[in-house]
């Protein structure tokens, strides 16, 4: 199964198992391209957040005119910061960012409930690693490749590039089949 990406300076197309890296500044708007990834050719969306809360990730959908009824949010920061939570069928809860098995197997309830075209989009690599270590990261982001391959899903991985040294930021690149790099001024290259 293939799948359209309206990001500017992509393939038109790229096929179910794909993955697929934004390096970004730090400080970088990513929320334009993460959008733009999930609302197209989409039947059901996984948006990962280890560094919003699934309030600021409904405010972002919206903002951006994503279908909220095609979404499902996993939190992985209200829990540990102690905020009010309710798990519904479109929210759902990890009890913290360090909690990669949590991740990985929340990401594999979602790929084996829904059917179709299927996204998934983990904000972010940098949080996973500051609460955890790269090692543990790189285990993660590896699981949730083979899960995207065995359940032919797409993905879109963040990852601050200014925060992490130039072997940490190759280390997670090789894993990848495309990576979209993102300027501080917003020009966008891609390598697929």
């Amino acid at each position: 199964m293939d799948y359209r990406l309206a990001i500017d300076g992509t393939p038109e197309t790229v096929p179910g198992g794909t993955g697929i890296l934004l390096l970004h500044p730090s400080t970088g708007e990513t929320d334009r391209i993460d959008t733009e990834f999930l609302r197209t050719d989409t039947d059901r969306m996984l948006v990962v957040s280890t560094r919003t809360t699934a309030r600021e990730v409904r405010q972002k959908l919206e903002h951006y005119e994503v279908d909220e009824s095609k979404a499902t949010i996993l939190d992985a920061l209200s829990v540990d910061r102690g905020y009010t939570r309710r798990q519904s069928e479109h929210v759902r809860y990890v009890s913290a960012p360090d909690d990669l098995t949590g991740i990985v197997d929340e990401i594999e309830v979602f790929l084996e409930s829904n059917e179709g075209k299927r996204r998934v989009s983990l904000d972010s690599i940098t949080e996973m690693i500051y609460y955890t270590d790269t090692d543990r990261a790189g285990e993660a982001v590896d699981a949730i490749l083979a899960l995207l391959d065995d359940h032919d899903a797409v993905g879109l991985f963040h990852l601050a590039k200014g925060v992490h040294d130039d072997e940490t930021v190759d280390e997670f690149r090789r894993r990848f089949d495309g990576v979209l790099d993102l300027e501080e001024d917003g020009t966008l290259t891609s390598e697929f």
